[in-house]
């Protein structure tokens, strides 16, 4: 030490060793990440008697409550004028269904639509719920599928918007586009991309693990379209494996967010 300052030794002693950046909070693992998209192509898991609710674009179900208007959806901020107005019949500002009938390809007749009328939603909303968003490449079995493995970083386009389901109930089966995220539940994945035939993990609404449209309500027959009574079996499919039916006179093709 000979030579050296009192202040400067002073200075050496006081010097705090630099502080390393505050780690950033690690994203926890998605529950259940047991999806292996493998070579296409692929099959996916039937889900079966999962309580199936009704619901409809205009529809208002609570409106104090966040994501209780149909008027927006999860991944289009103006669900209902794409959509072409009130999926049924609007009466002053009240936005009412109506019964649809094979007759009429399922279609309403008080509006024509200018989307897809064969629509739903499931649990997993891979834009706007944050966990949603963080596992959904890890998750949702095509995300490494060419079209969509170079925009699983990017917010503006979802991997769950206009996928196709098939849906049984009792001898009737249908087909049907995701066009909204829910009931209840945003990043349920054990039940929505499982191949365990989980239950959904909500409790509300019964316990519905879906929400249908009316035209897929009526194609299969559930119950009234104010009940919660009706189970049904679900399975994504491939596009290329959807027939010919009503539920492909307009089908939607468009994945960005709006």
């Amino acid at each position: 030490m000979a030579g050296v300052s009192a202040a400067v030794l002073l200075g050496l002693l006081s010097t705090s060793p630099p502080r390393s950046p505050p780690a950033e909070p690690a994203t926890p693992e998605p529950p259940g990440v047991f999806v292996d998209p493998g070579p296409l192509p692929r099959s996916y898991p039937w889900h079966t008697e999962i309580v199936a609710a009704t619901f409809w674009v205009g529809e208002i179900l609570d409106p104090d409550a966040p994501d209780g208007s149909q008027r927006v959806s999860a991944y289009d901020s103006r669900w209902i004028e794409r959509y072409g107005g009130c999926d049924g019949r609007q009466i002053g500002r009240e936005c009412r269904t109506e019964q649809r009938y094979a007759e009429d390809g399922y279609w309403p007749r008080s509006m024509e639509p200018r989307m897809n009328p064969f629509y739903l939603d499931l649990p997993y909303d891979d834009v706007n719920d944050g966990l949603g968003f963080a596992w959904r490449g890890e998750v949702v079995p095509w995300a490494r599928d060419r079209g969509y493995a170079e925009h699983v970083d990017d917010r503006a386009f979802s991997l769950m918007k206009n996928r196709w389901v098939e849906i049984r109930h009792g001898d009737r089966t249908c087909f049907g586009q995701i066009a909204d995220a829910g009931p209840a539940n945003y990043h349920d994945t054990a039940y929505v991309f499982g191949a365990d035939d989980m239950p959904p993990s909500t409790t509300k609404f019964r316990g519905a693990g879906m929400d249908v449209s009316p035209a897929l309500n009526a194609c299969l027959h559930l119950a009234g379209l104010d009940m919660l009574q009706s189970r049904v079996d679900w399975r994504f499919v491939e596009e290329s494996d959807v027939p010919e039916g009503p539920w492909t006179r307009l089908v939607d093709d468009d994945p960005r967010v709006r």
